[in-house]
């Protein structure tokens, strides 16, 4: 059996209130870990945690909640970046040889300023704090269209694409404070957003996912476990796809 080494450690975990957020905050209380669980949808706290509604665009907002964190238990020791908001659209429609509609500016701005400002605002208040207490680990939500692209999804793409930069940008910059940064590539998961899906887009998704089922929120949140234990002491940097295949499969 392998050591995680996460016993005891405090890890805050945006977008917990449901599917992949609250399956990875109770990953973490299963090791024995003090979660703090953020969400701006009502939620609960795992056991021994605890649960605020909190905007992770609004700085004021996090800087409050990292603080009440340390303040409870003195350090953070994880940070998931797992908040993020989809506003799907193509970037022009053009009908019958004309423009019949196009994205707009809030579609792209409420998915970049979730989505890439908040990961942003979360790790810029939680660094220091990790710095103080020794290190750490900040763990990010990217996707696998992030990384390829998907049609009609200029705004979700751009955010997700974004995120694998920052993800390696900080790994340089912080490592040397023993703090370690990866990010997490999902595939096609079962979440809130996929279940008004029509049975015949699932299935066709289901058909180009080589494993040959739709991954559980269970699945990423056992990757994102995995990232922050001793196991993977020397991964920084790096982009894990949790997608059954589906990539080689497309």
């Amino acid at each position: 059996m392998i050591e995680t080494g996460l016993q005891d450690k405090v890890v805050i975990v945006t977008g917990a209130a449901a599917g992949i957020g609250q399956a990875t905050a109770k990953g973490f209380a299963q090791e024995g870990c003090r979660v703090a669980s953020w969400d701006l949808r009502d939620g609960e706290p795992t056991d021994s945690g605890l649960f605020r509604k909190v905007n992770v665009t609004d700085a004021a907002q996090v800087e409050a909640a990292v603080e009440e964190v340390m303040a409870r238990w003195g350090a953070v020791h994880v940070l998931v970046n797992n908040a993020g908001i989809i506003r799907d659209g193509q970037l022009i429609k053009y009908k019958g040889g004309a423009l019949a509609g196009m994205m707009s500016d809030e579609q792209f701005d409420s998915i970049i300023g979730v989505n890439l400002k908040g990961v942003f605002v979360c790790t810029r208040a939680v660094a220091p704090r990790m710095i103080q207490s020794g290190g750490g680990v900040i763990l990010n939500a990217s996707s696998v269209v992030g990384l390829y692209g998907n049609f009609g999804q200029t705004n979700y793409v751009a955010s997700k694409a974004g995120v694998i930069g920052m993800t390696k940008v900080w790994a340089r910059e912080l490592g040397k404070f023993h703090i370690r940064v990866n990010a997490v590539a999902p595939g096609f998961i079962a979440t809130d957003m996929t279940k008004g899906m029509p049975d015949k887009i699932l299935a066709s998704m289901i058909g180009h996912t080589p494993v040959g089922r739709i991954g559980q929120p269970e699945d990423i949140a056992n990757a994102y476990v995995w990232l922050a234990s001793d196991a993977a002491s020397f991964i920084s940097g790096t982009v894990l796809s949790v997608d059954g295949g589906s990539v080689t499969g497309t």
